[in-house]
């Protein structure tokens, strides 16, 4: 029995809905969703098996020019992504016209491996226009196949779900048949707990925020969970808190219940803010975020 297996790694600028793609193709909500720029801080693999494949999905941050050293970090992961790709989609929204980094840009028109445009959010645009966007985006990046989709409304998903399975490679299984992603569920905790900062919150709060779980133990009917909400100063982190807690209660209670369905199981969740003075520009504190990893 012939088996495909390869890594369909999801590029595009910020918030052209990569993240609702790669959580619709898996069938599982990996990679957290809000309507900000840079939502998407790391490379979140999805893992789609079957007996005769295995599709290993790759999610990563929106294109932008890095202005600092976390952002030169986000890039970097797209970077790895543009270089081990087995089929490489491109996702771009109606009123877009390029790609926010040349570089990136060139390395999509000359590829050697299979280029799938998506021409996404149509939902929300004219047959019209459309039409006009697909003649426009045939003509610039000639090596593409060009589909339009509606990640959110699920139009289009199943037929290019069919077409990546066409173009994948013989080769191997990855990852184990029963494996959904490579992050640990600590990851998926601390993005949960970001997730529902960055609706909350405005202006810079949601930029200088990272949260590391402390404390992560599963018993058979509960999962207990400590975490720290790290903030650049000690203004952000009063805000962070607000009256009397209302704030940071609301986070870990909206947090609470999304990880419960996640996890299947009961949450306990504590919060905590700490003050981590420019965390975003040291490359040590990067590191141990799980940035930086050259």
């Amino acid at each position: 029995m012939v088996h495909k297996s390869g890594f369909v790694n999801i590029i595009g600028n910020p918030n052209v809905g990569k993240s609702t793609l790669m959580n619709a193709l898996v069938g599982e909500k990996l990679s957290i969703i809000t309507p900000k720029a840079q939502t998407t801080r790391h490379r979140i693999l999805g893992i789609v098996n079957h007996d005769d494949y295995q599709i290993v999905l790759s999610d990563t941050p929106g294109i932008l020019k890095p202005a600092y050293e976390l952002q030169s970090s986000m890039m970097d992961f797209v970077k790895s992504a543009l270089d081990d790709a087995d089929i490489l989609i491109y996702m771009v929204e109606v009123g877009e016209k390029e790609l926010k980094n040349e570089g990136f840009f060139n390395k999509i028109i000359n590829s050697s491996i299979p280029v799938i445009l998506l021409l996404n959010k149509i939902d929300t645009s004219t047959q019209e226009e459309v039409t006009e966007k697909v003649d426009y985006w045939k003509a610039k990046v000639p090596n593409a196949l060009v589909f339009v989709i509606s990640a959110l409304e699920g139009f289009n998903v199943d037929s290019l779900f069919e077409k990546i399975i066409e173009l994948l490679p013989e080769g191997p299984a990855y990852y184990p048949k029963d494996q959904l992603t490579d992050k640990p569920e600590r990851f998926f905790v601390n993005e949960k707990i970001r997730e529902k900062i960055l609706i909350h919150y405005k202006k810079e709060i949601p930029y200088s925020v990272e949260v590391e779980t402390e404390e992560f133990i599963e018993e058979a009917k509960i999962v207990r969970i400590r975490a720290v909400i790290m903030v650049e100063r000690d203004t952000q982190k009063g805000i962070l808190i607000g009256h009397k807690g209302s704030a940071i209660k609301r986070v870990g209670a909206e947090a609470r219940k999304d990880l419960e369905k996640f996890f299947e199981k009961k949450v306990y969740i504590e919060l905590y803010v700490k003050v981590n003075k420019n965390w975003r520009s040291d490359n040590t504190q990067l590191k141990r975020f799980g940035y930086n990893q050259k």
